[in-house]
């Protein structure tokens, strides 16, 4: 593999540097324009910064690419009744109707959020009665598509739940055996209404499969809070640290400061950690607060123009700014830290044995997932979501102004 020179880039708005990057890690960062300019026998790429700020890539950390729309026709939501069941049997009268297969959506979608800056995800594949495994083989082959321009986890999701219909639990232990990364489950009493029962396939099929867990709570305050104990519980009893993921967790905007220090305190004991997709009102989590406590929580878009939500974009500075905007911050020390929530976070959550880096995400010794683009200051660019980006991965250009390569 030939090295990559990025010249005349900002890491975090700072001086002007040029970066060189070896075997996919970023082997010296010298000031714009210095002597530093590497060994000129190696035969190397190079990118003209030309200013522009250098982040580390995106990670998405929630994202239902077997569900989106994006690229299709705009598709009108007439659910009438706001439940998460109704939600559910939309989608389900129609996602075979979409026009292009589960694959060739989730390809599409997947590459959209590349060549906009990730380079990360964590995609949920529903499993149920009625797709069975059909929408896990559509997400698998949007990931084999992409697999040299971004990483991708896979979570085998019942969607449904897992004990309203029956077969359930055996087809995502079936996924588990077919490139699976996690097992998923979605709130234990308000849909399947036996937390125990729906917690035990969970953590079982976990434990005895080698792989993590992503559970989806959209239970509110102290119902939510009894279905994060249940966890947590499990959690500490398993020694399950570092391996499991609450998604969504709108309980903790709805419980008291103490209950919230509390609960906060046990997820980062049992490094328990948080996926938000920033929603707006109740479920608004408090990010500045939750990072302080020491949780690692990442960004995801979700599900994007699907038959749940006509939502999401693929732009996951978009979703930054969303982040930002919901929890009221202004400062730019504070977007900064919404901007490292979509970024190095997340993947942090992907990754649990990543530390925090002193250099954030731009430094040598680090892999160089990186995106350039306009902008005076990190703030700036959340402010403004330019385009003229440049997507590298692993020390490969995959985008470039909005297109892969």
């Amino acid at each position: 593999m030939g090295d990559l020179v990025i010249s005349d880039v900002r890491p975090w708005g700072g001086d002007p540097v040029d970066v060189r990057v070896s075997d996919g890690v970023i082997a010296s960062v010298e000031p714009h324009g210095g002597a530093g300019s590497g060994d000129s026998t190696v035969q190397s790429e190079h990118v003209d910064g030309a200013g522009r700020l250098l982040l580390p890539s995106f990670t998405d950390v929630h994202v239902h690419l077997d569900s989106t729309r994006v690229g299709l026709p705009f598709e009108p939501n007439k659910v009438e009744r706001r439940s998460l069941w109704s939600f559910i049997q939309n989608d389900r009268d129609n996602w075979r109707n979409a026009g292009k297969s589960v694959a060739e959506r989730a390809t599409h979608t997947l590459g959209s959020a590349i060549a906009h800056g990730m380079t990360r995800a964590r995609s949920y594949a529903q499993i149920d009665a009625d797709c069975r495994l059909e929408r896990l083989e559509g997400v698998l082959a949007a990931k084999e598509a992409h697999a040299h321009r971004a990483s991708v986890e896979v979570v085998a999701f019942p969607q449904a739940g897992l004990l309203l219909e029956p077969g359930v639990p055996a087809l995502l232990e079936e996924g588990l055996r077919n490139g699976v990364d996690l097992v998923g489950g979605i709130d234990p009493c308000a849909l399947d209404a036996d937390p125990r029962q729906h917690l035990d396939i969970v953590f079982d099929l976990a434990e005895r499969h080698g792989v993590g867990i992503d559970i989806h709570l959209h239970e509110p305050a102290e119902l939510g809070l009894f279905s994060a104990q249940q966890i947590i519980e499990r959690v500490r009893a398993l020694d399950m640290r570092g391996r499991v993921t609450i998604a969504h967790a709108f309980f903790l905007a709805g419980i008291s400061e103490s209950q919230r220090a509390q609960v906060l305190a046990d997820l980062a004991d049992l490094d328990i950690a948080l996926a938000t997709v920033a929603p707006s009102g109740r479920g608004t989590l408090p990010l500045l607060e939750i990072l302080d406590a020491g949780v690692r929580i990442g960004l995801g878009q979700d599900g994007q123009r699907d038959y749940w939500s006509p939502y999401g974009n693929t732009d996951m500075l978009d979703r930054t700014w969303q982040l930002a905007f919901t929890n009221g911050l202004r400062r730019d020390s504070d977007i900064e830290r919404a901007l490292e929530t979509a970024t190095l976070e997340g993947a942090r959550v992907i990754d649990p044995t990543r530390s925090r880096s002193e250099s954030r995400g731009v430094g040598v010794g680090e892999t160089a997932d990186l995106v350039l683009l306009p902008g005076e200051y990190p703030a700036s660019a959340v402010m403004d979501r330019p385009g003229n980006r440049t997507v590298v991965r692993a020390g490969r250009v995959v985008a470039r102004d909005g297109e892969l390569v």
